[in-house]
């Protein structure tokens, strides 16, 4: 499959008469993108507000973030599964980029796992999203609403508002074009035979409870192992609809940017054979564990991998998951590296993963979320401050009474994720 990625820099975003880029700038109507949603019986209201980064803002509690793209040609539409129900593949053609824009959407917590972005301050160094011009849709719930269904509206909402947006890019030129190409496993192979065959297991959250990811609209609880081209990820057929721990929280947005498909692709027939990705779900039950483990080691040793990279989500019970895909894969001859994040609490003397195996021998961390930092008070709050304490990573006594916020960086949004888009890290001595 191959897809071209026409990217459209954005360098300020504005609200305007309508929605649509004009020499690099994003003009976005309210009334425009609040109409697409608010006749859903589960919304109360909604608004609309922009965040840039360097900016005295606050946003929380986050539930997602988007990057507004659209399909110029080839099969499918963005969001397939999802937005107008066509259920198409995609991965191939061309795909056009508001680069720089991000939607996030916004609302009342329906648990503690939202978590927050600050656009400037100590917070802002710790996310990805201070970085990105934000278009914030914030959701006020109908009284009375089911958990699942505020959550099912605000998701919905944010990938209906992010499609509509990038469809300004449909008739752009782009500022930048990038290739993305993989053949068939065969022909794969054939083309670097003297390069290591290395695939991506990329274990998306699916315990349930507000902790889900949908792939073509279907909820991966209910996937088995599932070989797919990277390129898919690029036109939204894997979508973030969780509320796991903010810093482990893999937003839709990662999921259309993933870092590791990005490098895997930077080094592929110069270092490396990239030959696919392996998604998996993560499990509640044992019974599933082990047949979903032993679905992803079957899949690598179908595609006589050499190598592959492991990622997870979230932390925990899900830890028992990587060290399960882990294991078997490597009983299978097949060498792998880790990818997490660490909790070894506050004074770093507790395990680090709720499990390990022996084969774990080789693993890169994304940082620790026990690590507890001050974050000054902002001059605006998109969202509300009400539940910080009770968000994970804040305590009572988390939010002062000038608004300043002292709190785990569990709280701050993919601040520690597993897909390596942060700074953090962690070295043995």
């Amino acid at each position: 499959m191959r897809l071209e990625v026409g990217k459209i820099f954005i360098n300020d975003i504005r609200f305007g008469e309508s929605t649509h880029v004009e020499n690099g700038v994003l003009y976005v109507n309210e009334k425009e993108l609040i109409d697409l949603f608010i006749e859903d019986d589960r919304i109360k209201s909604a608004k609309i507000e922009l965040a840039k980064p360097g900016e005295s803002v606050r946003i929380t509690p986050v539930k997602d973030v988007l990057e507004p793209r659209v399909k110029v040609s080839g099969s499918g539409t963005n969001f397939p599964g999802v937005v107008g129900n066509k259920v198409k593949q995609v991965g191939e053609g061309r795909t056009h980029v508001l680069s720089g824009a991000a939607v996030v959407t916004v609302g009342k917590i329906v648990g503690f796992q939202e978590g927050i972005v600050d656009m400037s301050g100590i917070g802002a160094e710790y996310t990805p999203f201070s970085k990105t011009l934000n278009i914030c849709v914030v959701i006020e719930p109908e009284e009375g609403i089911e958990s699942h269904a505020y959550e099912a509206a605000a998701r919905e909402a944010g990938l209906i508002v992010t499609n509509f947006i990038g469809e300004a890019a449909r008739n752009l030129e782009p500022d930048e074009i990038e290739v993305f190409e993989t053949k068939g496993i065969i022909e794969q192979a054939k083309m670097y035979p003297d390069l290591p065959r290395i695939g991506y297991v990329c274990m998306l959250q699916s315990q349930g409870l507000l902790h889900d990811t949908y792939v073509y609209g279907v909820d991966a609880k209910k996937i088995i192992p599932t070989l797919m081209n990277p390129t898919e990820f690029m036109d939204g057929a894997v979508i973030s609809g969780n509320c796991v721990a903010s810093c482990d929280k893999i937003p839709t947005y990662l999921h259309q940017n993933d870092p590791i498909i990005e490098e895997l692709f930077e080094k592929h027939g110069k270092e490396l054979n990239f030959m696919g990705v392996i998604i998996t779900n993560e499990n509640v039950f044992l019974a599933d564990k082990e047949r979903c483990s032993d679905g992803v080691a079957k899949l690598a040793r179908l595609m006589d991998l050499d190598g592959v990279l492991i990622t997870e989500e979230g932390y925990g019970n899900p830890d028992t998951d990587l060290m399960m895909n882990c294991k078997k894969v490597e009983q299978n001859g097949i060498k792998t590296v880790l990818v997490t994040d660490e909790f070894p609490g506050r004074d770093g003397k507790s395990e680090s993963l709720a499990d390990a195996v022996k084969e774990a021998d080789a693993l890169v961390s994304c940082g620790q979320g026990n690590i507890v930092i001050t974050m000054p008070p902002m001059d605006k709050v998109i969202g509300t401050l009400e539940d910080i304490e009770t968000m994970i990573g804040g305590y009572d006594g988390s939010l002062k009474e000038d608004g300043s916020i002292e709190a785990e960086i569990q709280i701050i949004i993919s601040a520690t994720s597993a897909f390596g888009c942060n700074k953090l890290t962690a070295r043995m001595h």
